[in-house]
């Protein structure tokens, strides 16, 4: 459906693993992020996402990693993101 696919992985003190689907979807709509940045982006799985080519992966896991921290995900510490293109 968009043009691009990548891979994303949370880093929560010093453990790697695909960003839950249910993290993706809270991010990926305007009123949790309020930034159109992220509006043509469609979480499909734990770890997946399609976006359009307006975004680029380092953009994406900047914006996720912040929102991340912010909300407490990392513990207390902040989360690392790694988003590939697949």
């Amino acid at each position: 459906m968009y043009a691009q696919k990548f891979n994303v992985n949370v880093v929560i003190q010093g453990e790697e693993k695909p960003c839950p689907l249910e993290w993706l979807d809270q991010f990926c709509m305007r009123n949790f992020t309020n930034s159109a940045d992220f509006d043509d982006t469609l979480p499909v799985g734990d770890g997946k996402i399609e976006a359009s080519f307006r975004l680029t992966p380092e953009r994406f896991a900047e914006g996720l990693a912040a929102w991340l921290t912010q909300r407490g995900k990392g513990q207390g510490k902040p989360v690392l993101v790694k988003v590939t293109r697949n």
